[in-house]
């Protein structure tokens, strides 16, 4: 993935922030169009197509979750919310909206382009996304439904191969529990969230190494799950 051909839409405004963002991509090897409001931040996406969009929630004329509804109509291209809000309903809400990550003000420049290369990632991987998995010693065939540690078989079930697919699906970022219950289970369970803790800590106790401190099926407090293999370490 060549960076210096990606277009990032910056919509923020904070002069300062939005200052700060655009020569952090810049140096990142990306270019950047900025947009202060919700209504200009339609536009240029639908004008300039960028690659990704990093939006704030608290733009002075309309809420940024309006922005990523508007944009989800036409495209899939990564959204990822920039924002001073720290509550778990507003975390919610924008992944549900169609946000593919979220970030908290203050950041770092570091954790930022790595999410950034992380969504970019998503788009870039073919429609049926991550394949096979790697955890540690454990490797999960998605296709074959096999998952074995050295030349030894791990028995996971339908549900548990399931889970897996729609978190590698998208890979490096947050599934949130609605997400994963609709897909998995039906909508008619989209608020049982008991069935995603149970069915989390089997397969958490199957492939990770300590199961208690989880390096590849992380838990998004309050929000939902985020799935990372041994490639997209970070």
């Amino acid at each position: 993935m060549n960076a210096a051909r990606r277009l990032v839409l910056v919509v923020e405004d904070e002069p300062g922030i939005t200052s700060f963002l655009t020569s952090s991509l810049q140096a990142g090897g990306y270019r950047v169009v900025a947009a202060t409001t919700a209504r200009r931040a339609i536009i240029d996406a639908t004008t300039h197509k960028p690659d990704l969009a990093i939006v704030d929630l608290g733009l002075p004329d309309r809420d940024g979750i309006e922005v990523i509804r508007a944009v989800r109509e036409w495209s899939r291209m990564p959204l990822i919310v920039l924002s001073a809000r720290i509550d778990e309903r507003s975390k919610i809400e924008a992944l549900d909206a169609g946000a593919n990550d979220y970030i908290t003000k203050p950041f770092g420049v570091g954790e930022l382009l790595a999410r950034i290369r992380a969504s970019l990632r998503v788009t870039d991987r073919p429609p049926s996304g991550e394949h096979v998995l790697r955890f540690e010693d454990a490797t999960i065939d998605l296709d074959a439904r096999r998952a074995t540690r050295g030349d030894r078989d791990i028995h996971l079930t339908p549900i548990e191969f399931r889970l897996l697919a729609c978190l590698a699906s998208q890979l490096g970022l947050v599934v949130t529990h609605r997400q994963l219950l609709t897909e998995v289970w039906g909508p008619q369970h989209a608020a049982d969230t008991h069935y995603l803790r149970i069915y989390m800590k089997q397969l958490r106790d199957k492939l990770e190494v300590d199961p208690v401190q989880p390096r590849h099926l992380r838990t998004e407090t309050g929000v939902g799950y985020r799935l990372v293999v041994d490639e997209d370490r970070d």
